[in-house]
């Protein structure tokens, strides 16, 4: 195969690199696969060999060679955040890539906040440190100048990935995560999302069926809180002070309401009634929390359901194979997945500002993205492709201890479907996930230095609130001070 010279931004030829090693067939080489990883050595024993092995056509070899050939001794260089999944894609690469095609990898992980950090040094120097860019959608708008569209990569068929099929990533998260106003950014890579999680034998005990709107959901907790606290408490939440966890928390509250972040015209909507009830809501299940609930972010309050401390909560899509992981659960086998309750009204995208998409499930996907500035455009492009292609993408998924996929077809992959049990890594949240991704998305708004808003005013204000430093009036007037002089300052999203 003939690969094109590509000129990209900078008018500088590019080359282009790739990485990772073929996974060995044979169980010496299975056993290596997990090596570095915690949650995913822990549902290993649980998969068949063959949920490992690559399924690679002989195309796709072919194509990774004859890219290795051309650009053999480059490096690529990337960073994402540090999760399992990450883990689990960074462990396939280092692996496989490097085998494949000649080409290196250096892979970065990172806490999300030194993500940002590092990116923003990166892409202000234009130093080209990284090639790729790990980006989570609230960046988007911040980020959008700083990165090469795929658009334009997916229309050359000399570098195209055999059967990488674009169409296959899922609708919603191509708009809502990788995209900034029709431009595409990146490719979808992971897609933490909002479900409802109950204990199914706490709700049978007391007669209570799992609850399908706002109102029955702070039934039901206030109903276990009455009957079963402090054993266990109605529900939990994501609420430490002063973090972003707090802010996602209350979004869902917030969408649900019929409320939104910003009305249309850039007007921020925290004097809205909708905006009121929803903080009202949340606060009545504060009174159903452990009283540790305002120092535990998302991994907090994950953890705090694996104990069995409480009996239905909003979770993260990602922390469900938590819950039947003995190693870490005490309820193995009695939580169980299920959509967010209805939205007691929804405000329509039309009514918002930024690109804002209200929804319960709120989404906290990201995608990757190539820097303008890196040097290895095509090796990257070649990379980006095989890393988010079909087999990878589940075999990451399954290594990664049951983290959500982006692609349609591989919900549908039986290796998948194979999981589906009670076991460490499980997938059996992934019916309702899907679900969540296609049909009840939530997405923040497109604003240029969103997560300094969220995490410096909006999480600091909420935080007040929920440690009963201020009322409810008194911290949607902050927010919608601070949301305002944000959006006089920083302008639109583009």
């Amino acid at each position: 195969m003939h690969f094109l010279p590509f000129r990209g931004d900078s008018q500088r030829r590019m080359s282009r690199r790739g990485f990772l090693r073929q996974c060995a067939a044979g169980a010496a080489g299975m056993a290596g696969l997990g090596a570095g990883l915690s949650m995913p050595l822990r549902a290993f024993g649980q998969l068949s060999l063959s949920s490992y092995v690559s399924r690679m056509t002989e195309d796709q070899r072919r194509f990774l060679g004859e890219a290795g050939r051309r650009y053999s001794g480059t490096t690529l260089r990337l960073i994402t955040e540090d999760t399992p999944p990450s883990r689990a894609y960074r462990d396939i690469a280092l692996r496989e890539f490097p085998a494949l095609t000649g080409i290196g990898v250096s892979w970065e992980l990172l806490p999300l906040d030194r993500i940002i950090a590092n990116i923003v040094q990166d892409s202000s120097s234009k130093s080209g440190r990284y090639d790729l860019y790990y980006l989570d959608h609230s960046w988007l708008a911040s980020m959008a100048d700083h990165v090469y569209s795929p658009a334009r990569l997916l229309m050359h068929p000399d570098i195209a990935y055999p059967g990488f099929d674009f169409p296959d990533f899922i609708d919603t998260l191509v708009e809502n995560v990788a995209s900034l106003d029709g431009r595409l950014l990146g490719i979808p890579f992971d897609i933490p999302i909002l479900i409802m999680v109950y204990r199914k034998d706490v709700l049978e005990e007391l007669g209570l069926k799992p609850p399908s709107t706002l109102p029955e959901y702070l039934h039901v907790a206030r109903a276990v809180q009455e009957s079963m606290a402090p054993r266990v408490f109605g529900t939990v939440g994501q609420w430490k002070a002063g973090h972003y966890a707090l802010v996602c928390d209350m979004s869902a509250w917030l969408w649900g309401h019929g409320g939104s972040f910003f009305r249309n015209n850039s007007i921020p909507g925290f004097l809205d009634v909708e905006a009121a009830e929803a903080l009202h809501y949340m606060l009545e299940l504060g009174t159903c929390m452990p009283p540790g609930a305002t120092a535990w972010d998302w991994d907090g309050q994950a953890r705090c359901f694996a104990q069995g401390n409480a009996a239905i909560a909003i979770v993260w899509s990602e922390h469900f194979p938590m819950f039947d992981d003995p190693a870490v659960s005490s309820i193995v086998g009695l939580a169980e997945p299920a959509p967010c309750p209805r939205e007691i009204a929804l405000r329509p995208p039309s009514q918002t500002s930024f690109g804002e998409k209200p929804g319960i499930s709120h989404q906290g996907g990201s995608c990757l993205a190539i820097s303008r500035y890196g040097r290895n455009l095509i090796p990257a492009w070649v990379f980006l492709q095989w890393l988010t292609s079909k087999d990878v993408s589940v075999r990451a998924s399954l290594l990664g201890g049951g983290a959500s996929l982006v692609r349609n077809c591989c919900y549908l992959d039986q290796r998948i479907e194979e999981q589906k049990r009670v076991v460490p890594g499980t997938t059996r949240h992934y019916d309702v996930t899907l679900d969540a991704i296609r049909n009840r998305l939530g997405s923040g708004p497109n604003l240029r230095n969103w997560h300094t808003l969220a995490e410096r005013s909006f999480a600091v204000e909420l935080g007040r609130l929920v440690t009963g430093q201020q009322d409810v009036m008194q911290t949607l007037r902050a927010m919608q001070t601070a949301a305002s002089a944000h959006v006089s300052k920083f302008g639109g999203s583009v």
